[in-house]
């Protein structure tokens, strides 16, 4: 077998192939070829498997933070952005597996992308549009496209109002260029320890909007939820996959004996919980987000402070016209536009006995459209 090319000439080539080819992900592993994973699918690269852990190490050293190589050393596992010979920004995590360095190589999309690009519904615009201040939270698995729907949140912002935006991010992924906006993004392991060190002094830096990549304990869910309650936009997010299941995470956070007092917190501060899921469409390597959102209102509210969270779907469904809407009418549009498969669909629904009945319905209409049209 030839020798291989020099490890930083490797690293170089497949950044740079991620974007001619269209992927999302990067899989490096030691005696493994890489392999890309394109529209949700991982495909090998044709070329030998990375033969060592030397090697491995070689084609991250330029990438791998400095002052960061002794967290991975001690932790075994590190997260953190960079940018590849094309000036493409990548989110990467290197992780110790059988003594070992993995690595899992994201592609962020260079231009922050538009709610139209990323056929998300007109609730989410119209939601930014008129939220001065509240908590806004996208929910859904990892790989779900929440990243790019929170980038366009903020970067509406950014374009239509004199706000001081700062965002706290492990790693910063999107690079927003102020506009009418001010915007100090700071990276947790490089301008900052940590989530709880960032938020401690942030309300103290005259924010209007905060972004907090994720929600991941009490101490970053109680900050976020009191900037909310004081007057700042808050926009964060959360893996989880639906409604019930987000709002059943945030109190999860709290001991149940202050589960009342976070109520009465979120009845005042929540402004939208918006869900989604990523589907491959019909055309190759095309996806489509199914969408579950729900927006405050004095419904809502009600069951919030009665403790009547099983009733969030039924609320939902009757409020469509404020904009709110379940997976099933998200997914049944995807497949009335045909954009994604009836059977796709069917496999990412939350019921498939209401699918298809919303599904027959809409068949329905239309054939008794039809009849009338052609009685005419």
């Amino acid at each position: 077998m030839a020798d291989p090319d020099p490890p930083q000439q490797t690293m170089d080539r497949l950044l740079t192939a991620m974007g001619k080819m269209g992927a999302s992900d990067l899989h490096l592993k030691v005696h493994y070829p890489p392999c890309f994973r394109v529209a949700g699918v991982l495909r090998k690269v044709d070329m030998p498997p990375i033969p060592s852990t030397e090697y491995m190490e070689q084609m991250l050293e330029s990438l791998v933070p400095p002052t960061r190589r002794p967290e991975y050393d001690e932790k075994g596992d590190l997260d953190f952005s960079a940018r590849g010979p094309t000036g493409d920004r990548f989110r990467i995590n290197i992780f110790r597996s059988t003594s070992e360095m993995h690595a899992a190589v994201r592609r962020v999309q260079s231009n922050i992308p538009t709610f139209k690009e990323l056929n998300l519904p007109d609730v989410y615009g119209k939601t930014m549009m008129k939220s001065l201040d509240g908590l806004i939270l996208v929910s859904g698995v990892t790989g779900c496209g929440k990243s790019s729907t929170l980038a366009a949140m903020l970067n509406l912002v950014n374009e239509l109002r004199g706000m001081h935006i700062i965002t706290i991010e492990d790693p910063i992924e999107y690079v927003f260029t102020p506009k009418k906006s001010i915007i100090s993004q700071r990276e947790i392991g490089i301008d900052i320890p940590d989530y709880a060190e960032a938020l401690r002094y942030v309300v103290r830096q005259d924010p209007d909007c905060i972004f907090i990549g994720e929600m991941r304990d009490r101490a970053t869910m109680q900050a976020a939820i009191q900037a909310a309650e004081t007057g700042h936009l808050v926009l964060g997010s959360l893996h989880v996959i639906d409604v019930q299941q987000t709002f059943k995470r945030i109190l999860e956070f709290f001991p149940r004996n202050e589960h009342r007092f976070i109520r009465s917190s979120l009845a005042n501060s929540l402004t939208a919980i918006m869900c989604q899921r990523l589907l491959p469409g019909i055309e190759e390597e095309s996806r489509y987000p199914a969408t579950e959102v729900m927006v405050m209102n004095s419904i809502v509210k009600d069951k919030i402070l009665h403790e009547e969270d099983d009733d969030f779907p039924a609320v939902i469904n009757q409020c469509k016209e404020e904009g709110m809407r379940s997976f099933t009418q998200s997914l049944c549009e995807l497949v009335e536009k045909e954009l994604v498969h009836y059977d796709t669909a069917m496999e990412y629904a939350p019921s498939r006995e209401a699918l298809a009945s919303a599904v027959k319905g809409i068949k329905t209409q239309a054939q008794s459209l039809i009849g009338r049209v052609k009685g005419r």
